[in-house]
This record gives C-alpha cells, sequence and structure tokens, in this order.
C-alpha cells in the first residue's frame, strides 16, 4: 500500500519540497525557503515575494459575499509579507472559475481592487482558467531591507514573546457564520473573519526598530506558529494563560457555539496578528512605538509550555490549521 500526502500533512509536505529543493539548488538560491516568504537578491535590497492559494469550498464560510472573497485573496498574501517586515510593491491573480454571474465577479475583482488599493500593492498580472469551483491564486511582492528582514529564526532563551493584537477574534467569527446563527451584535468578529487585515505598518516597525529576533504572522494557529519560531530557531517556548490578549466577544460566542473560548486563540488561526519575540529591553521599547502584547518568554528547549491560571506549567502539542491531513 503506498503512502499519501495525507499521512504526512502540509507542514512535513512542505518540509519535504523544501529539503528537495535545497539538494538541488544552493543555500543563496533559496533564501528564505521554509519562511513566510521567499527572498531574492536584488542588489541593496531584498526582493520578497509569496504566493497563497483559496478555494471556495475551504477559505469562505460566507461565499456569498464575493467582495470579501476577493479582499481576503489579497490579504492572506500580504500577511506574509508582514511577517517579513515587507512594503508591498504588487499583487498578480489567477483565477479558475465557473460559469459566474457577471456581476459577482465584478464584485469579487471590486474586493481585489480595493484591497490593493489599501495596501499600495497594484494589481500588475494575472492569468485565468476553468474550474468547478472559484479558486483564487495570489502573489504578492514587496522589498525589504537586507539587514532589516524579519525571519523566523533568531529567537534566543530569554527573549520575550508578543502579539501585536488580540486572539481568537477570527476564529469565534468565522465558527460564528458557519453555525448558521445570529451574528447580530458581534459585526467586529464578523468582519474579523471575513475581512481581516494583514499587519502591514506593524510589521514595518518591528523590521525598522531593528530589535527584533524572530517572527511571524499568526494564519494557522498561535500554536502553531510559535512552533515554527521554535523549530526555526532551536528553543522552547512559554506562554502565559492570563496574559493571551483574548478578544472581548470572544468568550460569549464561545459560549454560544459550545466551544472552548482557549481552544480559537490557541488553535484556529485566522487572527492575522503577528507573533515575534525581542530581548526584553527591546520589547520595552517596542511597547513605545505599536500596541503589543507580552505573553511569553523563550526558553532554551522542551516544546511550547502553557502556565495556566492557577500556575500550573503543561506541555502544548504543537497543532493548528492544517492543509491536507487525514480526516
Amino acid at each position: 500500500m503506498h503512502d499519501r500526502i495525507s499521512s504526512l500533512g502540509e507542514k512535513k509536505l512542505i518540509s519535504r519540497i523544501i529539503s528537495r529543493a535545497r539538494s538541488v539548488f544552493g543555500s543563496s538560491e533559496v533564501m528564505g525557503l521554509g519562511d513566510d516568504a521567499a527572498l531574492i537578491d536584488a542588489g541593496e535590497e531584498f526582493l520578497v515575494l509569496t504566493s497563497d492559494l483559496l478555494l471556495e469550498t475551504r477559505h469562505f464560510p460566507d461565499p456569498e459575499r464575493p467582495r470579501d472573497m476577493g479582499w481576503k485573496t489579497v490579504t492572506v498574501n500580504m500577511s506574509d509579507l508582514a511577517a517579513m517586515g515587507s512594503r508591498p510593491e504588487g499583487f498578480i491573480l489567477s483565477v479558475a472559475l465557473p460559469d459566474l454571474e457577471l456581476e459577482f465577479f465584478d464584485s469579487l475583482m471590486d474586493g481585489v481592487i480595493e484591497a490593493c488599493c489599501h495596501y499600495q500593492a497594484p494589481l500588475i498580472g494575472g492569468d485565468t482558467n476553468e474550474a468547478d469551483e472559484i479558486i483564487l491564486s495570489g502573489t504578492a511582492i514587496g522589498r525589504a531591507e537586507k539587514d532589516m528582514v524579519l525571519m523566523k529564526s533568531g529567537a534566543r532563551p530569554g527573549d520575550l514573546v508578543a502579539v501585536t493584537g488580540p486572539l481568537g477574534v477570527g476564529a469565534a467569527g468565522t465558527e460564528l457564520i458557519l453555525s448558521g446563527r445570529d451574528t447580530g451584535g458581534f459585526e467586529n468578529a464578523v468582519e474579523r473573519s471575513l475581512r481581516p487585515v494583514a499587519r502591514i505598518e506593524e510589521g514595518l516597525i518591528l523590521a525598522e526598530s531593528g530589535l527584533v529576533s524572530s517572527a511571524t504572522d499568526i494564519t494557522d494557529g498561535l500554536v502553531s506558529e510559535l512552533g515554527e519560531l521554535m523549530d526555526a530557531s532551536g528553543t522552547g517556548m512559554r506562554i502565559y494563560e492570563d496574559r493571551l490578549p483574548l478578544g472581548r466577544e470572544v468568550p460569549e460566542i464561545a459560549s454560544i457555539l459550545g466551544r472552548d473560548p482557549l481552544e480559537l486563540a490557541l488553535y484556529y488561526g485566522e487572527d492575522f496578528e503577528l507573533v515575534f519575540t525581542a530581548p526584553p529591553t527591546g520589547m520595552e521599547e517596542l511597547s513605545d512605538m505599536m500596541e503589543l502584547h507580552v505573553i511569553g518568554e523563550v526558553t532554551v528547549g522542551g516544546g511550547i509550555e502553557m502556565v495556566d491560571k492557577d500556575g500550573v506549567t503543561y506541555k502544548l502539542h504543537v497543532r493548528g490549521y492544517e492543509h491536507l491531513s487525514p480526516g
């Protein structure tokens, strides 16, 4: 019996691709491979490129809002640029579509153009094809100073761990929409789900400060992303439950849905905030420049630990949202 890709899951499959690429191409040719975006030497700067693919049936909780679909397609790519501390320069969109009504298609493209304007990244090209469902593939292009680019590697024991904003809001909004319940009173959570905003400015502040040792964006769940920083840096992580900045509506929505609010904040994803590490003195300086929430510290090793509200420490299993996984 032959193994299938579902036996690996998305992250191990990506590692398999990276391993094969590195065996052929030199490290100077694959800079950024395995990080949030690829880096190409462009003289005094890096050209930063990233690509994300979204499917109608998997990535959009309300496919009857085409403008939001277009917006989100751009944003998920821009979030990777934000994680690298890159300034957006352009966006390429490839689409595979069923025979949509033109009004629906125009609305979808309005969302793409609106987001491109928001991120000051003009739509500069793409491709079209046919499919049984809407498939949207974006490529974002940015630039970053060579000595300022943010990477997943570099965290050191003793560094503090912080996030740029509230956790669990996008997850709660997504689950509320999918439940079919009334979303009245939870407009912010719904907006964070359907029209997330990439933290470009925060990424630029972090990069230009020169104080950050590692960074990534929280699109696949906080614990999963901490695992990425931990693995890339060869360290461990310890976070504190009472320091996690849960969005104010998360506990109420979780109660309505019978869900654990902590689970939504730790494992679900869809937050589009940045998580990063910096030495204590650097974190103090950064707190004067931008909103941030210190949630823990980098440790020598031993995986990811959580200290709960009673002071009990336990290990967290590194998981999060992942494509191509069994079940």
